[in-house]
């Protein structure tokens, strides 16, 4: 048997044996709170499309007018073909929106998060990172090659700690730089952010925020999670976000001053060897845009669907620990996530148990994200269903 084989076949029993082997379903066409798999409907709580927009009748109308307009694909990379206007207007109003000077647009939050990190950082540097940060800041991080201290989840006094041990620069040039996810796609909770750009005030650090999980959601005008905790765009060097969730649409995004953003597209490699995002995905992103800066009420769906949820679950005897849109109920056990996840399928909910490695070791869990599109019903209906099983399938 090759080795490659042999490795493959020994790593999938593995991951097997302990529960942590992944099964792809298949999705019908509907897009919102209610989705189809096979011949059967379910209540989605799986999806991150948080303000229901992917679906929304002026999106499909703004992507239909745009592929009759421009068609699908963009054809190259935006260095070859040059960026279609409707990129350069996202770009540019996106900017606008979270008070950047520029922004620049990338397939993926992930391709934004490994390319932009792995641009500004080198080998001399020092990332000091949330031990519970997205993936891709992690790899961006690696990529970079730069020195990684990672400090325990929203945690600054240990950050501190890492940032007055750290030796003194021995060139000019070296970078020291903060990495937090803003809202936390797995725990829902948000970073201690003015507590940390004091810190990077305080040891000249720059700060890089992804804030996927909250531009768009959360925030007096949908800002994100500096708005929502006081801090100024002036006090962070880069933030990221993504138009895959609380937009309904797909790509994501970083802003940041105008030399950083043109230092970018001259050398981030996820940019630069990268077929343009079509321009149906800016078209619907800047109609989302529109819909955000004008429609607050999503947001305040929302608000009162997480109110409904969390008061549901205290009532029901259920662990909360989040006051966003993310709500996790943590298991602990791989198997019995599995589970409760399956029995909670039985019933018409559609919950995605969460394991290992994209959450800690013991911290499988429920992972619920909740829509301006789910009704009250249907999120106390699916919390009883959890509140029936939970005690027999955790033990």
């Amino acid at each position: 048997m090759h080795a490659l084989t042999a490795r493959v076949t020994n790593r999938l029993a593995t991951l097997r044996a302990q529960d942590l082997l992944r099964v792809l379903d298949v999705r019908g066409a509907d897009q919102g709170p209610t989705i189809t798999i096979g011949d059967r409907a379910y209540i989605n709580f799986s999806s991150n499309d948080y303000l229901a927009l992917a679906a929304d009748p002026g999106v499909i109308a703004a992507a239909a007018d745009t592929l009759q307009a421009s068609g699908f694909g963009s054809g190259a990379s935006p260095l070859l073909s040059g960026r279609h206007e409707l990129q350069h207007e996202l770009e540019r109003r996106i900017a606008k929106f979270l008070g950047f000077p520029a922004a620049l647009t990338f397939n993926s939050g992930y391709a934004a998060n490994t390319g932009t990190l792995a641009a500004l950082l080198q080998r001399s540097d020092t990332a000091y990172s949330d031990r519970l940060n997205h993936a891709s800041l992690i790899d961006g991080v690696r990529l970079s090659r730069a020195d990684s201290r990672r400090y325990h989840h929203c945690d600054p006094e240990h950050l501190a700690a890492l940032l007055v041990e750290a030796k003194p620069s021995s060139t000019s040039d070296t970078v020291r730089m903060i990495i937090t996810d803003g809202l936390f796609s797995m725990d829902g909770d948000i970073a201690p952010l003015p507590t940390l750009r004091d810190l990077a005030h305080q040891h000249q650090s720059a700060m890089y925020v992804d804030d996927a999980h909250g531009i768009g959601v959360v925030g007096p005008d949908g800002k994100g999670s500096l708005q929502a905790s006081g801090v100024a765009h002036t006090d962070v060097t880069v933030l990221a976000g993504t138009f895959g969730k609380a937009f309904g649409s797909a790509g994501a995004f970083v802003t940041a001053n105008e030399e950083l953003i043109s230092l970018l597209f001259s050398t981030a490699r996820t940019y630069i060897f990268s077929t343009a995002l079509p321009a149906v995905c800016s078209a619907t992103a800047l109609a989302a845009l529109t819909i955000i800066e004008t429609e607050p009420e999503r947001r305040e769906l929302l608000a009162a669907n997480v109110n409904c949820f969390v008061e549901e679950a205290r009532r029901l005897g259920l662990p909360v620990s989040s006051s966003t849109h993310i709500q996790p109920l943590i298991v602990g056990d791989a198997a019995a996530s599995l589970n409760l996840s399956a029995a909670l399928a039985d019933e018409g909910f559609y919950v995605r148990a969460v394991r290992p490695p994209t959450v800690p070791p013991g911290g499988s869990r429920l992972r619920f994200s909740l829509s301006a599109g789910h009704t009250h019903a249907q999120i106390r209906s699916a919390l009883q269903a959890v509140a029936h099983h939970w005690e027999r399938l955790r033990g």
